[in-house]
């Protein structure tokens, strides 16, 4: 027998490590079965090199929990220690046997190691009073018995052990004791050690699987294993068909019935190790921006769902896993640390996601454009946020017009350019935000022989102008932000039939009737049989009073600012020259209520009690 103290440079290392090493308590139950792992994956490597001699029969780790004793055992039949491997790894505060581990054994097997900093272990002391380890070494001799109850003090004894392995012993803390409900091991394994490389046993389960006809079923009781010790993400790629990578996105996202779009399989070894999947999910327009969905690990252990930083912003609206060695983690392995690896892995993702969507857009553009609804909020904020992902998606980046039909921008641009070149030679590009709200207006774009795209993702305000600040000689304009005859200005004007006389005088009657805080009365000179008031808003102050909703653009100086509409009336219409020339003062008034409330219905401007007065008064003229 021998007593000691633990060789730390202040007795307050375990305050310190209870309350501020770990950013959770519940970490401890991650950090000891990783060292479990750790254990058995060492044996299994000493074995298959020849230094373990005899059969290693199934590594396993396996969780006990014992209410009566207030005890939680993680067990192991890994390498075990001897009285000497404890004095040397246990009681020299980090230092880590992993990493001196993996220094010795500097090879792709070794490599699969998880501990680093050994520091892992006195975690335990955050839920327990007491902890005790049992230990016998593969080698064989006399096993090891070590206890401590969380001060430099310990004991360290040899004992009689059967069993190569090691049992961690913890004596539960009071204020711990939700550590020994079954439901919350569970859940913690579950999030934890889910795809942990060494199966790991919590208990036992029973089932009853369905009997023979005639033959009554018998309940089979099995051992509980919470692990799938190998991930699709740690396979060949070329070893698995759609259904697998489906089935292990269910695994994933057991709540999730809906199937991914498609995914990309990331498998990397030079100049960083990266494995992973990465799934699309279906967004369209209801999309909402959780992020926490993509599943960091470090060789198998979760690590946390922020990952901002490994992957580019937009793309950590998908789904799936990411597991590297390389990733710089904080000693308690609860975030991402500042790393010249995290850009290079980060820029790695993008690159390889936008060489996956050019694949999909090549090999299948039917296919692709089929599912462009459901993935294009993800491109489009690629595109404005990620400069080089930008300059990649002009390759499968479509723009949908309003029949439906799909184009990339320079296929785009190459249709319309006969009709939509102005007159400085400037390419004007017709959109629309709600084709059913803006029927009216692309109507009148589409008589003239215009197209119009439908672009109505919640970002395209921040679209356009990227694409504006990039391209060469290249406008959007929404189709209803002014006349047709002026959202694409070509040479020659039609000359109205009122003099200026008569358009002052009319315009002087109308803003008698109409909100003038709201709406700018304008006379413009159309075809006669063109509406007559029509209600446009300039496409610069629209866009940004959007881009400042959702973040940037006209910041607060056009966010707080009141909308503002022109109210264009058509100097050629016979109805402006019957208010002209209307002597009766109230006729002259109903005429153009009429239709200043026509032109506010048709862009949803007419509502509350001034559209239930509209409906009530055009039923009295019926009447």
């Amino acid at each position: 027998m021998s007593t000691g103290k633990i060789n730390v440079t202040t007795e307050n290392l375990f305050p310190i490590i209870k309350k501020f090493l770990y950013s959770d308590h519940e970490i401890f139950l991650r950090e000891l079965v990783s060292n479990a792992v750790d254990a058995c994956t060492k044996l299994e490597h000493l074995s298959s090199i020849g230094e373990a001699k005899g059969e290693l029969s199934e590594l396993q780790v396996e969780i006990i929990a014992d209410k009566e004793a207030k005890t939680l055992t993680i067990r192991d039949n890994g390498l075990g220690m001897t009285t000497d491997e404890v004095e040397k790894y246990i009681n020299q505060v980090a230092f880590s046997g992993a990493e001196e581990f993996v220094k010795k054994y500097d090879d792709k097997e070794g490599a699969g190691i998880i501990g680093h900093f050994g520091l892992g272990f006195y975690s335990s002391f955050m839920v327990s009073d007491k902890v005790e380890i049992f230990s016998k070494s593969f080698k064989g001799g006399a096993g090891a018995h070590w206890e401590c109850e969380g001060s430099p003090e310990f004991d360290l004894n040899e004992i009689e052990k059967e069993t190569r392995g090691t049992d961690i012993v913890l004596h539960i803390a009071e204020d711990s004791l939700d550590f020994l409900e079954d439901g919350k091991i569970s859940e913690l394994l579950n999030k934890y050690c889910k795809f942990l490389p060494v199966s790991i046993k919590f208990g036992t389960k029973t089932e009853k699987p369905a009997a023979a006809e005639g033959e009554e079923a018998v309940e089979v009781v099995s051992d509980n294993i919470i692990n799938n010790p190998s991930p699709a993400w740690t396979k060949s790629p070329s070893g698995l068909e759609d259904e697998d990578y489906k089935s292990f996105y269910r695994e994933l996202y057991p709540m999730n019935f809906e199937d991914p779009l498609f995914h990309i399989h990331l498998n990397v070894d030079y100049p960083f190790n990266l494995t992973g999947i990465l799934y699309f999910p279906k967004l369209k327009r209801n999309v909402e921006l959780q992020k926490n969905k993509i599943q960091l690990y470090c060789n198998q252990v979760y690590v946390t769902d922020s990952v901002e930083g490994i992957v580019p912003d937009f793309l950590t609206l998908l789904h799936g896993v990411i597991d590297s060695p390389d990733i710089p983690l904080n000693v308690s392995r609860s975030y991402l640390q500042s790393d010249h690896n995290v850009k290079k892995i980060s820029s790695h993702i993008g690159k390889k996601v936008a060489d996956k969507l050019e694949e999909l857009f090549k090999k299948d553009r039917a296919g692709y454009e089929a599912k462009w609804e459901d993935i294009k909020v993800i491109i489009e904020y690629g595109m404005i946020t990620d400069e080089k992902f930008f300059k990649r998606s002009e390759k499968f980046a479509l723009f949908q017009n309003v029949d439906g039909e799909c184009a990339t921008l320079n296929e785009y641009k190459e249709k319309i350019k006969a009709l939509q070149t102005d007159k400085d030679g400037k390419l004007v590009v017709l959109y629309s935000s709600n084709k059913d709200a803006q029927y009216g207006y692309i109507s009148e774009a589409k008589a003239k022989g215009y197209d119009v795209l439908l672009l109505d993702s919640p970002i395209v305000g921040h679209l356009l102008q990227k694409i504006e600040s990039e391209g060469d000689n290249i406008s959007f304009v929404r189709v209803d932000s002014d006349t047709v005859d002026n959202l694409i200005k070509k040479e020659g004007e039609l000359t109205s039939i009122l003099s200026d006389e008569e358009e002052t005088k009319v315009k002087e009657f109308i803003e008698s009737k109409v909100n003038k805080e709201a709406f700018t009365v304008q006379f413009e000179a159309r075809d006669s049989d063109a509406t007559p008031f029509i209600i446009t808003q300039t496409e610069f102050m629209r866009r940004m009073k959007e881009m400042s909703a959702t973040g940037g653009g006209g910041g607060m100086m056009f966010g707080e600012m009141p909308d503002s509409y022109n109210l264009v009336v058509n100097s050629n219409h016979s109805l402006v020259h019957k208010i002209l020339n209307e002597a009766d003062e109230t006729t002259r008034g109903v005429l153009i209520s009429q239709a200043y409330d026509l032109a506010r219905l048709s862009q949803n401007l007419l509502i509350g009690e001034e559209l239930t007065n509209f409906i009530k008064n055009s039923y009295e003229k019926m009447a």
